[in-house]
């Protein structure tokens, strides 16, 4: 066996850490875009449901 690959598995799993928390930080800001879409898309369409409702009483 390496026994010299050992003196760098600190290093390694500092490497994987940093991995897993850029990974987990671009997914979660990946669901935040995607929920703020698609709630300007939900008030889009309440907009105009409500111009409908106007255009109709008028």
């Amino acid at each position: 066996m390496n026994w010299k690959v050992l003196e760098h598995f600190p290093l390694l799993l500092c490497i994987l850490a940093a991995k897993t928390l850029i990974l987990s930080l671009a997914f979660a800001g990946v669901k935040v875009y995607q929920r703020k879409r698609l709630e300007a898309e939900q008030q889009k369409l309440e907009a105009e449901k409500r111009k409908q409702v106007e255009k109709k009483e008028s």
